[in-house]
């Protein structure tokens, strides 16, 4: 049995794992990122987990083949640098080269995103697809792209941010300096704005009374309100499923992939999200008439796609 080291560099923690070539997670460690501080440090204690990893799972380095990382930022796969990531405050950072001084076996980096792509598309809802397109509703929107079975980063590997497409030019003001991005209004955090801007309108609303129980408005809320009959509730969701829609039809009128999933804590909803984005999605897409059109799923791995992603960069590269 082969087994490969997968490291998910956050910006809040730094969690490691030691996947199997069946793709199964053998053991995990993990730490807290601390962040700010210098990107030696950072490094070492990736080294530090995912060694604590390999102990965990009864195992030695000899019986590891390879390391991946995914981080946030840009990532050049191709000389080991992680260029920029303005999260975790790196700047031209070699950090292949030194993780090789920690653990001297084949080591690869790439963008988290495209990580966690990579894992949906090798174990995960994407397995067996040829082209795939992997987006994640967090606190942003990332996105990751695959095709014929190989990560696109394009030629800067800066490739595949999807978040910050544009679905509204007079929107609000997106965090990248442009105003109406997909990020803006279909990222969790655009579901919980557009759920404070309706409570606000709407005084009477379940969603405040649900708030006020819970302590904070979360993405749940205006799901949650709809179930209960709540109009402003009901009129948050599918306000936020337009959007989406919106995106999401772009996304397939570009890649027509085989399979485009969708993942983060909204997509828990599961079909009361999934049943009316698909209708929507399929009256805006350019190839109605398409006996092959894209199937668009729910992510299967969770927290753990960035893992087993980045353990198998070695294929993907």
């Amino acid at each position: 049995m082969k087994y490969y080291i997968g490291i998910d560099l956050g910006g809040t923690n730094i969690k490691a794992g030691v996947v199997s070539e069946e793709f199964e997670i053998v053991a995990k460690a993990t730490c807290k990122t601390n962040l700010p501080r210098p990107a030696e440090e950072i490094c070492a204690d990736m080294a530090k987990v995912a060694l604590e990893a390999v102990k965990q799972a009864g195992l030695t380095l000899d019986q590891i083949e390879a390391v991946g990382i995914g981080t946030p930022g840009t990532a050049n796969s191709a000389d080991g640098v992680i260029e920029y990531s303005n999260n975790l405050g790196f700047l031209d950072f070699h950090v292949v080269e030194l993780m090789k001084t920690f653990i001297d076996k084949p080591c690869y980096v790439e963008n988290d995103a495209n990580a966690a792509a990579y894992g949906e598309y090798v174990a995960g809802a994407a397995k067996g697809a040829n082209n795939a397109v992997c987006i994640t509703l967090g606190t942003g929107v990332g996105g990751g792209i695959i095709i014929d079975g190989k990560i696109y980063s394009g030629s800067n590997f800066a490739g595949a941010e999807i978040g910050h497409t544009v679905i509204d030019p007079n929107g609000p003001q997106c965090t990248c300096g442009r105003k109406g991005c997909f990020e803006v209004f279909s990222s969790a955090t655009g579901l919980v704005n557009m759920t404070k801007a309706a409570m606000e309108e709407d005084k009477t609303s379940i969603m405040n009374k649900m708030s006020e129980e819970m302590g904070k408005v979360s993405a749940r809320t205006a799901f949650n309100a709809m179930r209960e009959g709540d109009k402003a509730g009901k009129a948050v969701v599918d306000k936020y499923i337009w959007y989406l829609a919106c995106g999401i039809a772009n996304t397939i009128n570009i890649f027509q992939p085989d399979i485009l999933c969708i993942g983060g804590g909204v997509c828990n909803e599961g079909d009361p999200l999934l049943l009316p984005l698909k209708e929507q999605v399929a009256k805006e897409i350019y190839t109605k008439n398409s006996k092959k059109n894209t199937d668009i799923v729910i992510a299967k791995l969770g927290n753990d796609a960035g893992i087993i992603g980045a353990a198998f960069l070695g294929l993907a590269h």
